[in-house]
């Protein structure tokens, strides 16, 4: 079939108008993407030197973090905690490398020096990693005192908090906006949940939390098979 020139030519021109139309994607949204299409901050290296004030124990018992005195907070993953713990003593010198978000008061170690050795965070191989140790039923632990110091993630959320008595209180990041007034040096919180009491110190997962025991709130559940907590 043949088609006549003019209609043709308003075929064409009609597929071109189209084409052109398809092509034209609509503006954004003012005010750009909302925040879950925001990129998260990315990672810089970083390096952190001073003395050993304390390890941060976590409730299983073992280290997973530590401070040093002028407060700077590292954190590191607890298959680390033998080593570092039998190695260093609060009071050593130690300079530390690793990474941390411009958002985040927390450096995410990587190196550990101190004393001419180093030690190196090496995860282990997959499908190679050995059986964990041992660990000890945890205990119904309370806690009652003010805060010391507040405890980040390397993401920056806060998840737990140093007592001026040295306890060590872990908590679900997502909780912390229920808790925001608690978060804070010098603030009075109670605390009821469970956790260790070993050489490093006491750490402990909240599973209540308020500024006085008669204002608990629940925090998360209790493992299975825990003890009922107790006033």
């Amino acid at each position: 079939m043949t088609l006549h020139p003019l209609l043709r030519t308003s075929l064409m021109a009609a597929a071109l108008a189209a084409a052109s139309a398809h092509a034209q994607l609509p503006p954004p949204p003012p005010g750009g993407p909302g925040p879950l299409a925001q990129a998260p901050a990315a990672e810089q290296s970083a390096t952190a030197s001073g003395r050993l004030q304390r390890w941060l124990p976590n409730p299983n018992g073992e280290a997973d973090g530590l401070l040093l005195q002028d407060g700077t907070q590292i954190a590191f993953p607890p298959h680390l905690s033998e080593s570092l713990t039998a190695w260093l003593r609060p009071g050593d010198p130690l300079e530390v490398t690793g990474w941390h978000r411009p958002d985040a008061p927390v450096l995410r170690a990587e190196t550990f020096q101190s004393q001419g050795r180093t030690v190196q965070d090496t995860p282990p191989t997959p499908g190679q990693r050995p059986p964990p140790p041992p660990r000890e039923a945890l205990t119904a632990l309370q806690a009652n005192g003010r805060v010391a110091q507040v405890l980040f993630n390397s993401r920056g959320d806060a998840h737990g908090l140093l007592l001026e008595d040295g306890v060590v209180v872990r908590f679900p990041p997502h909780m912390g906006t229920s808790v925001a007034a608690l978060l804070k040096p010098g603030a009075t919180v109670a605390v009821r949940g469970w956790g260790t009491r070993n050489a490093l110190g006491t750490g402990m997962e909240a599973a209540q939390m308020g500024a006085t025991p008669d204002t608990l709130q629940d925090m998360l559940g209790g493992p299975i098979g825990a003890p009922a907590l107790r006033p």
